[in-house]
């Protein structure tokens, strides 16, 4: 296949940290793939091995050996002396001490009588010490000791937390110095004086004394509606005065500098909203945990028990405060899932806050989004009480899909039972126009901690929606709530974590023949196949960023392009990329298609580029329960001497409500790279690939029934010279190439259809 077939990607960080701090890497093993130093011994071989995915139970043992190690600290500090005297009754003699090392028995009774009383007077230390066989004194010894040690793990505590109250206005005085280190005059554009510049500890003092006044000025407003205030940090009005938050992240519009005219004149938020805004927000939250907790009237469970609807008459009666009626022409679409996903809850909520995380982790669902300004940053280092302003665009992986464009803001809070929730809720009404299509209300999710690094995740999806740009194609699949309802974000999010637990995975096999037992070139694989998948969903969707030109053809068949210029962009080769792509109807179940495209055994039924050669898998790294999900590392062996060089990196992605097949080609030389722990940010790719999504015509979309809605996207770099015309000859390939792939996946899969 020549290295033209490709689809840009999108600029933004990776999931996968350079750590494995706070996540719960459990459950999935490593790679079984050759480094292409071994490449050709090992295929005359025919030595390829599967991934074994053997559990990393090291995670689940952490809090039995912490329990371990704090009944030996209690014992070591309960080694008494028998028949010691009291303070009083000191004999200034010295004695040799006999110590006694209590029994497991006599430390969980008194654990337990300490939680009840940790001061026991004399008469219930002489009952105890007879029930346990123990001297008074040495009840006595073990009870302040206990006290002693309770006293010093409280002060270990507030350090801490004083520590990062530290840490967090020292963060806050180096962003205020870095903002106007890059600051511009507001009226040539140019740098400021130098001596509008200075900013010495004096300034920072002011300054952090002025953030305190207003934390507590909006917290008295706050404190109204929630039990304890809302800390609230007004930070500078310009989003890209935020470091980190007021980025966009994906989307054609930044990526080759065109489109994207809605979102760069949405302006920032007026100080005179402020106060209506946190309000709005308090009773959102309130909103959506009832929502979540909720049964019948409010939720009504199908006549075939599988799915639970909203019942739109109870909603208006049980929740009369909001945003408003439902505009005329809208749509309701209401649903609510539950699950339980491998990852902890501060970093699940780490994820929701940070809009570049959020953006990466959902980028099958989330095309574009920005943080407008951020009203709060939240109290103690975390992000409770956190307020965002945002901006988002959810698309579905088809040009037949409008995208969804919504204008809301994000809160964050810790309950008092200690779960989290993170709420979403429009904020249309300070931006009233004409188009908008999509209103969220109260939506979002409730996590609760679970054991071993699980969490608990309740999502609630509520908006309403102008669907009339759907194509009837696609009208059954969203108006079931499969597009973008709440069964849709849980199980992306589910995929994900799992992804990421492949990522941190320590428990690789040294044994088997051609594993890649190198950590840094693992997550160096992964991270750029996660920038490919991140590439085609943005790509694929239809948009507000770029526009598709519809080329002759029949109906739902046709196919759609889009041309655009890439300049000065390591991930991606210069030049004009012409984008295109189709969606159609197969009568075969999701799985099936999934499994025959994903195959490199079946490849050559249907990739016309691969000139009927061998492909052969060298690499294979798990990501997950379902052996569906992976990321590959395929070779073409063709007898066309020119493409003998020629990888392709692929990832195939599935759960219970879509798939994607995802791929490149890459050079060998920059796989070697990666492969050794090398920067993939540098590897230009153009990805292609197909997703995979039920038709909503059966109740669950995981079912083996039903037919699958199709996509085939390809990119191919037309010309390597940015300025230069696109001629009519690369349309009608590219046309006829993604024809020719449609046809013959519909005559491999013939078989198959009822």
């Amino acid at each position: 296949m020549p290295a033209g077939i490709m689809i840009p990607a999108r600029n933004m960080p990776s999931i996968i940290p350079r750590n494995n701090n706070n996540v719960a890497a459990a459950a999935f093993g490593s790679s079984s793939a050759l480094t292409l130093g071994q490449q050709s011994n090992m295929m005359e071989a025919g030595q390829l091995h599967p991934l074994d995915m053997a559990p990393n139970t090291s995670e689940s043992d952490i809090p039995r050996i912490r329990d371990d190690d704090f009944d030996t600290a209690t014992k070591s500090g309960s080694e008494n002396q028998d028949g010691g005297a009291s303070g009083d009754d000191q004999d200034p003699r010295p004695k040799k001490k006999r110590y006694h090392r209590h029994t497991q028995h006599q430390i969980q009774e008194m654990e337990a009588f300490f939680k009840e009383c940790p001061h026991p007077d004399d008469k219930q230390r002489k009952e105890l010490s007879r029930e346990l066989g123990l001297e008074p004194l040495q009840v006595k010894f073990w009870f302040q000791n206990k006290r002693t040690q309770m006293k010093t793990q409280h002060e270990r505590h507030e350090n801490s937390h004083l520590r990062a109250e530290n840490e967090k206005l020292r963060a806050d005085n180096m962003r205020y110095r870095e903002a106007l280190s890059n600051a511009s005059c507001p009226n040539c554009g140019g740098p400021t004086a130098i001596g509008e510049m200075s900013f010495d500890e004096h300034h920072l003092r002011l300054e952090n004394a002025r953030l305190r006044e207003e934390i507590d000025r909006i917290s008295g407003i706050a404190a109204k509606y929630v039990g304890k205030p809302v800390v609230s940090y007004p930070l500078l009005s310009s989003p890209s005065s935020v470091p980190g938050r007021g980025l966009e992240v994906g989307g054609y519009g930044e990526m080759y500098g065109g489109g994207g005219d809605v979102w760069r004149s949405v302006s920032g938020v007026n100080e005179a909203d402020k106060p209506m805004i946190i309000e709005l927000a308090v009773a959102a939250m309130e909103e959506l945990v009832r929502m979540a907790q909720m049964g019948e009237p409010l939720w009504m469970t199908t006549l075939d028990g599988t799915t639970t609807v909203l019942n739109e008459d109870e909603y208006v009666r049980t929740f009369p405060r909001g945003i408003g009626p439902k505009p005329p022409g809208f749509k309701c679409e209401a649903s609510r899932e539950t699950c339980l996903v491998i990852m902890n809850h501060i970093n699940l909520v780490e994820i929701l806050m940070d809009v570049n995380q959020w953006s990466t982790v959902f980028s099958a669902i989330v095309s574009r989004a920005m943080t407008m300004e951020v009203l709060s940053t939240g109290v103690a280092g975390n992000y409770n009480g956190a307020l965002q302003v945002m901006t988002a665009e959810l698309q579905v992986a088809s040009p037949l899909v409008p995208t969804r464009e919504s204008y809301f803001v994000r809160y964050c809070k810790q309950h008092a039972d200690g779960s989290w929730a993170v709420v979403d809720v429009s904020l249309d009404n300070l931006r009233p126009t004409p188009s908008v299509r999509c209103r969220r209300r109260p939506s979002g999710c409730l996590i609760q901690e679970m054991p071993n690094g699980y969490s608990k995740v309740t999502w609630i999806e509520h908006v309403e929606v102008d669907d009339r740009g759907v194509h009837n194609l696609y009208k059954q699949l969203v108006s079931s709530g499969h597009a973008f309802g709440a069964k849709r974000w849980l199980a992306t999010l589910d995929r994900q974590c799992e992804r990421l637990a492949s990522a941190l995975a320590s428990n690789i096999p040294t044994t088997d023949v051609g594993v890649i037992t190198n950590q840094d070139g693992r997550r160096s694989m992964l991270k750029l196949a996660e920038r490919m998948v991140i590439s085609f969903c943005g790509g694929v969707s239809a948009s507000t960023a770029h526009t598709w030109t519809t080329l002759s053809g029949t109906g739902a068949d046709d196919v759609r392009v889009m041309t655009r210029k890439s300049v000065d962009d390591p991930g991606r080769p210069p030049g004009i990329v012409l984008s295109a792509a189709t969606s159609f109807w197969l009568p075969v179940p999701p799985k099936r298609v999934f499994d025959f495209l994903r195959d490199e055994n079946s490849r050559n039924e249907w990739d016309i580029l691969s000139n009927g050669g061998v492909v052969q898998e060298m690499a294979h790294i798990a990501n997950g329960r379902d052996t569906g999900n992976c990321v590959s590392l395929l070779r073409v062996n063709s007898a066309n001497s020119s493409q003998s060089n020629m990888l392709i990196l692929q990832e195939s992605c599935t759960d219970s409500t879509g798939s994607f097949v995802i791929y490149a080609p890459v050079d060998i030389v920059a796989m070697n790279v990666v492969l050794n722990g090398g920067d993939p940010d540098y590897v230009a790719l153009l990805p292609s690939g197909f997703a995979i999504l039920p038709d909503g015509s059966t109740p669950h979309a995981e079912t083996a029934h039903g037919g699958s809605l199709l996509t085939v996207a390809f990119q191919i770099l037309v010309d390597s010279v940015p300025t230069a015309k696109l001629s009519l000859g690369s349309v009608a390939t590219v046309n006829n190439l993604i024809a020719c792939t449609v046809d013959r996946i519909k005559a491999s899969l013939s078989c198959d259809a009822p």
